[in-house]
């Protein structure tokens, strides 16, 4: 990026943050977000290449420091004490853009694998189930896309390929309908009383799952637009 030749906070500032998916790149990594390959799957229609450049210019304006994988292979990327810094700056964004440019979502907007990518992500640790619990999401969109959200021992992982168990939960919908829950723009339970949302699966288990996701970190904002809006 060209630097502004600005003796200006905004400039100065601007030359770290304004380059084409930075922004998104640090909002994966303010939400926990450190392997390559796991910011790329958050980050639709970013090439590679184009990921590794960022994180290089991120690295070099002392944002994002790069240390080997705990496992041994590869590398992770750890936001420095500036980037986690940016943590409420990221967040005012999206919050602000709650407030002031707030539109509901369109089916080109939504790819059922990053949604559920994203779901995976927003995992309540202290409330996810113990045992392993295959969820299965049927997404009945234009292109219809079936995806599993396993939990294993409390941790979660997605997989786009049948993972060999047979699901517990079976959730149908599509990916618009889905979105509206995961944002805040509808409750879950009233997306089921419409028939948007469908949960299939043993009773206690079904009761269980809305609690397992923390949903969108900017869910309060929408909840408080939508709680003026539409008293």
């Amino acid at each position: 990026m060209r630097e502004y030749g600005q003796y200006c906070p905004v400039a100065l500032g601007s030359e770290v943050l304004a380059e084409r998916w930075t922004p998104l790149i640090l909002r994966e990594m303010v939400l926990g977000s450190s392997r390559f390959n796991d910011i790329e799957r958050g980050l639709p229609g970013i090439s590679r290449s184009l990921l590794l450049k960022r994180l290089k210019q991120l690295e070099r304006k002392g944002v994002v420091e790069m240390a080997p994988a705990a496992g041994g292979r590869g590398n992770e990327y750890f936001l420095t004490p500036a980037g986690k810094d940016l943590e409420p700056v990221i967040m005012a964004l999206g919050e602000w853009t709650v407030r002031w440019l707030y539109a509901e979502p369109l089916p080109r907007d939504v790819e059922p694998v990053t949604l559920t990518w994203w779901m995976h992500r927003r995992v309540d640790e202290a409330a996810a189930p113990s045992g392993r619990v295959v969820v299965q999401f049927d997404y009945h969109d234009e292109r219809r896309t079936t995806i599993w959200l396993i939990f294993d021992r409390g941790e979660p992982s997605v997989c786009a390929t049948h993972p060999g168990f047979e699901p517990d939960i079976l959730v149908s919908t599509d990916s618009v309908s889905m979105m509206r829950v995961f944002s805040g723009i509808d409750e879950l339970a009233a997306a089921r009383a419409k028939g948007t949302v469908r949960i299939d699966g043993p009773p206690a288990l079904v009761a269980k799952f809305p609690t397992w996701f923390l949903w969108s970190p900017f869910r309060p904002a929408v909840r408080d637009l939508l709680g003026t809006a539409r008293p």
